[in-house]
């Protein structure tokens, strides 16, 4: 299996009514964790990896791992680079075969955020990749910052538009009160907000900070455009818990027994998330992946 451009899955998952998981994943465990349940499933799905994961592996033997470990399957899967910091970190991923990036240039001035991510753009293009933009600021649900956002901090419609004709991204990231991390409580999403983003982007949207979002608030968000859903922090957590259970009472104190078992919670997790979204079984409607 090949990796495919990102803008394949999410352009067929705005055309069908669902949205893709986007999963972190940071080794090689996890990618094969990540392709088991989603071939299982029958779904596509997105590997995603950033900064944090780049501490234990260069993009370099990121993107070579998971080229071996996809080589297994044939499920239609993408490589993204998730909120890249530069234009020589997105050209690096380009470079070694992610076939996805983003540059999250959002916290800048909106016409530095166009024209970086046109060039991003530019470079991309010839190797057939796809790009991801973010326009507005999406808040951290942690134990420091707030969930969510309000006011100037939302996707403006008006600039959605302007900011998709200039880049020529292929799909782009809102904030409509949606956070990274996980909720403290329910967010408040602006859907009538979103509802407009999806006419003036006209792009497939993006939602970072899936993690414990209410079902009922998801369903409503695909139909609304979301084609893409980011999934870190659930992930995390249930390895953690995993780990830290069975290590407290002093079982599989063994790292690669004791991974067996945060695997399989991990996994739970994806699988759960391939079905909440409906990718599950939307895999067959695409070419061989071989």
């Amino acid at each position: 299996m090949t990796f495919l451009p990102a803008s394949a899955l999410v352009r067929d998952a705005a055309a069908r009514g669902y949205a893709v998981p986007s999963f972190c994943a940071w080794d090689s465990v996890t990618m094969h964790t990540v392709l088991r349940v989603a071939s299982e499933c029958r779904a596509p799905v997105m590997l995603m990896c950033g900064r944090p994961e780049f501490q234990l592996m260069p993009p370099a033997a990121v993107a070579a791992t998971a080229r071996a470990v996809a080589a297994s399957y044939d499920v239609p899967a993408a490589l993204h680079l998730d909120h890249g910091g530069s234009l020589a970190e997105v050209d690096q991923c380009l470079t070694v075969g992610f076939s996805s990036v983003m540059l999250d240039y959002s916290h800048k001035p909106f016409d530095q955020n166009v024209a970086a991510v046109r060039e991003v753009v530019e470079h991309a293009r010839p190797r057939k990749a796809t790009v991801e933009g973010e326009l507005g600021i999406v808040g951290r649900a942690d134990e420091v910052t707030t969930e969510g956002g309000t006011g100037h901090a939302l996707t403006d419609p008006a600039e959605a538009r302007e900011y998709v004709a200039r880049t020529g991204v292929d799909m782009l990231a809102v904030a409509i009160g949606n956070a990274h991390g996980l909720y403290r409580h329910a967010p408040d999403f602006d859907f009538v907000r979103l509802a407009e983003l999806r006419t003036a982007a006209g792009v497939p949207l993006v939602l970072h900070g899936g993690s414990g979002t209410p079902e009922e608030d998801l369903h409503k968000a695909i139909s609304l455009g979301i084609a893409k859903i980011n999934v870190a922090s659930e992930l995390v957590q249930a390895v953690r818990q995993t780990l830290l259970q069975r290590w407290q009472s002093n079982d599989s104190l063994w790292v690669p027994i004791a991974m067996r078992h945060a695997m399989a919670a991990y996994a739970a997790v994806a699988e759960r998330w391939l079905r909440l979204t409906g990718a599950a079984g939307k895999a067959d409607g695409f070419p061989p992946a071989r």
